[in-house]
């Protein structure tokens, strides 16, 4: 099933289109497609990354929006790892009022996954929790873009930057609030902030767009 267009999904009243449980019935069953969290120019750069990655985990899924990036770029013999307990349990994940459903955003991800997409694996989890036991290999693209708590989006960078390979990169979704042409949230941006431009980590920021930051180890 092919989603309503456009133009008719705005005639709809925004007290529908915001309601949880019609959204979950109408993502699951294909008749919307996930809410769009990231700019055009964002997406680019996801793709890109993920082009020739061999593992990519994304931390924070929501709807699903750039888990279907993610699916387009990568080829069938990746991993694509989604990780989200579909509970924002601090209160900073979500926009306000959503509630997100997992089994939904599982189907609107698996339409996106049936053709040449990798191999796509859920973890209903926290992220810190996956990371804290990840046992599932090297990974080349990190897509932090869950809990936007100051600690939680620390504690994901501090579970899962030692899993990166070599070469491999980390991306910090809503992390460039009051910068330059920039958005973002203050936990993201701060826990960056901290991190890349003013503390010496050993890493170093290589690219930036809107509210997106990639940084790579130094010497990779």
């Amino acid at each position: 099933m092919h989603p309503a267009p456009q133009a008719l999904r705005r005639l709809a009243p925004d007290r529908l289109r915001d309601d949880p449980r019609l959204r979950a019935i109408a993502l699951g069953a294909g008749l919307i497609p996930p809410r769009t969290m990231h700019s055009e120019a964002e997406a680019a750069v996801l793709a890109r990354l993920a082009a020739g990655a061999r593992r990519v985990v994304e931390l924070g899924v929501y709807e699903g929006s750039s888990a279907v990036v993610l699916c387009r770029a990568l080829g069938p013999e990746a991993e694509l790892h989604l990780v989200d307990p579909f509970i924002d349990a601090s209160g900073w994940a979500l926009p306000t009022g959503a509630k997100p459903s997992a089994t939904a955003t599982r189907l609107a991800v698996r339409r996106a996954a049936r053709r040449g997409a990798p191999k796509v694996r859920w973890h209903i989890a926290r992220s810190q929790d996956v990371g804290r036991t990840w046992k599932g290999g090297p990974v080349d693209v990190v897509f932090i873009d869950g809990d936007h708590s100051p600690e939680g989006c620390r504690e994901d960078w501090e579970r899962w930057h030692p899993h990166l390979a070599p070469a491999g990169a980390v991306c910090f979704h809503d992390a460039r609030a009051g910068h330059a042409d920039g958005r973002g949230s203050p936990g993201p941006t701060g826990v960056v902030g901290e991190l890349f431009r003013a503390g010496d980590s050993g890493w170093t920021i290589v690219e930036e767009v809107d509210s997106l930051v990639v940084v790579r180890r130094r010497d990779a």
